[in-house]
């Protein structure tokens, strides 16, 4: 890379904006905006006109560019973007979660065929720099696990809840209202955000490149009063908490609200601010905490990959490229709190084990272990008076000795 990194974005919208805040901040950056690709003429910008382009072939084909960096919400449009770039040899910065897991193969297939590379620190827990670290620092360590809150949004919804003592539809009201979550929150509160995360951390975890289908993800929409007081009443929080975990040469994974106690570390993570556990054989557990969302925060994962692009940083993807090969697997035990309508009871023979169970005239609730496999054949998916939460932080114990207890039978969600 020349010593002058010429810049041309996609997209000027809150990750843009705060990339140039930080840019224009930062002493030692050797980086000039060029030109941004924006997709409304009319919309008014907070710098001069000169800068806006409004054809995506002034960025993709102007040779005074040679970093390409992506920050928009379309992923279809954000592909085609990144893979002509590539492959006219740009190095290029995406913020795109969703585009990045849907086309890991492709993206890296890209990589090496074109030696341009992609990097995407700010597509998983923005302000993190979990990727890197997961590439280099834990590159010889034998990594067991990485869990974690992924997602700003709904963590800022559950603080809500327990600080504030206000029900999931308020405390989703005021998240939209101050611009933590959508008009339309499907991809936050059904956790499919998490599960992007989650599918580019795989990668860089395992070297596990999976589609975003083969990994589970059950959010926090159809959280009830009724779970909330279950909760104060044990003394535990609610977190949607995004796992993986290798059990020998299987790997299990998904996204799942959980039941978190006062001693887990993802405990006092509140509002906007995500939390990484990463566990391995010589480091044991080691924790990463910072802003998940926001203009700068994200802007600054953004400005770290141009930064690294200065000394010709790239993915080696060294995890996937040894010989010794992980797969996902979704036979494994699950300790799950199951809470239902009592008028519509549930197919208790799901549990192989069963620790406690209430009910009353409305509602109801089973705590106990359930085969994940037949879980995700089960119709306790599809009813909407049904909610799911992993029964405490304990969960990768239970998985770790039923598969013991089961002749060694590995899992993955």
């Amino acid at each position: 890379m020349s010593t002058k990194i010429k810049l041309g974005l996609f997209g000027f919208g809150c990750v843009g904006q705060g990339l140039y805040n930080v840019l224009n901040q930062t002493e030692g950056i050797k980086a000039e905006i060029v030109k941004i690709c924006v997709k409304n003429p009319n919309k008014k910008r907070s710098l001069p006109a000169e800068y806006f382009s409004f054809d995506k072939n002034d960025i993709l084909f102007n040779e005074d560019i040679n970093v390409v960096v992506e920050m928009i919400d379309d992923p279809e449009a954000a592909f085609e973007i990144v893979k002509t770039a590539l492959k006219s040899g740009k190095a290029v910065v995406s913020a795109n979660k969703k585009m990045i897991a849907d086309n890991f193969d492709e993206l890296y297939e890209l990589q090496k065929q074109y030696n341009a590379p992609l990097l995407y620190e700010a597509s998983a827990c923005a302000s993190i720099p979990i990727i890197r670290n997961l590439e280099e620092y834990y590159d010889n360590d034998l990594l067991g696990a990485v869990e974690g809150i992924f997602n700003g949004s709904t963590n800022y919804i559950l603080t809500k809840i327990f600080k504030d003592n206000i029900d999931f539809s308020t405390a989703l009201k005021q998240a939209q209202e101050i611009g933590f979550a959508e008009t339309d929150p499907t991809l936050d509160v059904e956790a499919y955000d998490p599960k992007y995360k989650l599918c580019i951390i795989l990668a860089h975890t395992f070297g596990l490149f999976v589609k975003p289908e083969e990994v589970f993800n059950y959010g926090i929409q159809n959280l009830s009063t009724f779970d909330i007081q279950y909760a104060n009443e044990k003394g535990y929080k609610i977190k949607l908490v995004a796992f993986c975990r290798k059990v020998e040469n299987k790997i299990v994974a998904g996204v799942l609200p959980r039941f978190i106690k006062p001693d887990n570390k993802l405990f006092n993570i509140e509002n906007e601010y995500n939390g990484i556990l990463v566990e391995s054989a010589f480091t044991e557990s080691q924790f990463f905490a910072g802003k998940g969302a926001g203009s700068n925060p994200t802007g600054s994962a953004v400005l770290s990959d141009i930064s690294a692009l200065t000394y010709n940083y790239k993915y080696e993807y060294k995890k996937h490229n040894r010989s010794a090969k992980v797969e996902l697997t979704n036979d494994f035990t699950i300790d799950l709190y199951v809470r239902y309508s009592t008028a519509n009871p549930i197919d208790i023979s799901l549990f192989s084990n069963i620790k406690e169970s209430y009910s009353n005239h409305e509602s109801a609730y089973i705590v106990g272990t359930i085969n994940f496999a037949e879980l995700r054949r089960s119709d306790l998916l599809k009813r909407k008076d049904i909610n799911l939460i992993v029964a405490s932080d304990a969960k990768f114990e239970v998985i770790q000795n039923s598969i013991q207890s089961k002749s060694q039978e590995l899992v993955s969600a």
